[in-house]
């Protein structure tokens, strides 16, 4: 897991919504597509540093 679940839900909680229990697991993996994504970006401009223009 790449997310921190407790602060996921405090910000949901913050929002006044509840959290669903796969909501962190679904989280996790849009970040993991994310950062996968933006290190292809990097690699593609011959970088081996990953910024937040990746994203």
């Amino acid at each position: 897991m790449y997310v921190v679940a407790s602060k996921v839900k405090e910000l949901v909680k913050s929002e006044g919504m509840n959290t669903a229990s796969d909501f962190s697991d679904a989280l996790s993996k849009k970040v993991e597509e994310l950062v996968k994504a933006a290190a292809a970006r990097a690699k593609g401009n011959g970088r081996k540093t990953v910024r937040a223009i990746d994203l």
